[in-house]
């Protein structure tokens, strides 16, 4: 059983992250893309599915978060662990239990990585989702990356969702897109949202150009 994708219009394009996939969530400065991961784990837990979250800092206004949100008991089941790291190199030891693994900052949590490494490492996480059945989200800051290493991700990706912004006539336009999904889908279209800091609203009816 996947996890759901609870954002109402998001739903009918992409219903569910299919169970032993590894995805990447880019976004710049904007907050919704952490919102999104957040709301992914919340799904996951309501799923009975274990989470684990790897981040570079906040961890207790992170787990206050999630305990809030979703009205969990932060030491009941199914677990929920957080950890805090200033890099990685390796990340098996944290998808060991299956259910989801989601690194935020993970394009800054492997900035010292050479390419070769960073390519060996995101290798590692596809056979770490076969093997223990797990769901990995990596939640990248556009830019951040050298080139050959988001060539990389995107490349072993099994779905990219970007989050963009720009200046319109009317202020700041935001929208997303989905470049690549499962099995080969494509879905060439900005779709446009609205993030407030609390509630994350999808318009399909609402052109972007």
């Amino acid at each position: 059983m996947g996890i759901p994708v609870e954002v109402p219009g998001l739903d009918t394009i992409i219903p569910e992250l299919a169970d032993a996939r590894l995805v990447v969530i880019e976004s710049g400065a904007d907050g919704a893309k952490s919102f999104f991961v957040r709301k992914l784990a919340l799904a996951a837990l309501r799923q009975e599915h274990p989470v684990t979250f790897v981040i570079s800092r906040d961890r207790e206004e992170l787990q206050q978060l999630l305990v809030t949100e979703g009205k969990l008991d932060p030491w009941g089941e199914p677990k929920l662990e957080i950890f805090e790291r200033d890099a990685l190199d390796n990340l098996g030891e944290f998808g060991a239990n299956g259910g989801l693994l989601a690194v935020d900052s993970f394009s800054f949590l492997t900035l010292e990585l050479p390419g070769p490494s960073f390519a060996a490492l995101v290798r590692r996480l596809r056979a770490l989702c076969h093997e223990k059945r797990t769901t990995i989200v990596l939640a990248t800051d556009r830019g951040m990356f050298e080139a050959q290493s988001e060539a990389v991700a995107m490349h072993l990706a099994d779905g990219v969702i970007q989050f963009h912004s720009k200046e319109g006539p009317e202020g700041i336009v935001r929208y997303l897109r989905i470049p690549k999904w499962m099995d080969g889908k494509f879905i060439d279209r900005n779709i446009y949202y609205e993030f407030d800091g609390k509630r994350l609203a999808i318009d399909l009816r609402r052109r972007v150009l």
